[in-house]
Parts: C-alpha cells; sequence; structure tokens
C-alpha cells in the first residue's frame, strides 16, 4: 500500500482588526489604535477600551485613516500586523 502523497494544507485562523492610524512617523510602520467595548463584570457597564498596535505599511498611509490590520509572523520586536486595505 502506497503512502498517500497528497500536500497537507495547514489552516491558518489570523486575527483581522478595524482600527485608525494614530502615528505615521517611522519607515514602513503605522501605529493603528483599535477600540472595543467590554463589559464590566460587576457593574454591567460598557467601557470603551483602546490598544495601540504597530503594523507593516507599504504604501504610507496617513493619520486620521481607517484601515483593516491583519496579524502575522513577527516582523520586528513590536510588530506583527500588517496593513491590508483602508475604509
Amino acid at each position: 500500500m502506497k503512502p498517500e502523497t497528497a500536500t497537507t494544507e495547514k489552516k491558518v485562523n489570523r486575527k483581522t482588526l478595524n482600527g485608525v492610524v494614530v502615528s505615521d512617523k517611522m519607515q514602513k510602520t503605522v501605529v493603528v489604535s483599535v477600540t472595543r467595548y467590554e463589559k464590566h463584570p460587576k457593574y454591567k457597564k460598557y467601557l470603551k477600551i483602546s490598544k495601540k498596535y504597530k503594523a507593516h505599511d507599504e504604501a504610507g498611509h496617513k493619520i486620521g485613516d481607517k484601515v483593516t490590520i491583519v496579524e502575522t509572523r513577527p516582523i520586528s520586536k513590536d510588530k506583527h500586523f500588517k496593513v491590508i486595505e483602508v475604509k
């Protein structure tokens, strides 16, 4: 009996986030602020939580652009995302 020679494809679930560019002062890197809402466990009030991500950007987007970033392999110490589209 022959071993199967079919290619095994790994399904990779990559995180995609929507945010706003808050800094474009670095070369080929932008800082994207992603805002989400989280419910407080005790008081049941929704809180706005923001987090900043450094993303690789070849196109050179400007401050205020709404972008979508996707998780990727580590590009540098802090960069683990890249910009895929502008909204």
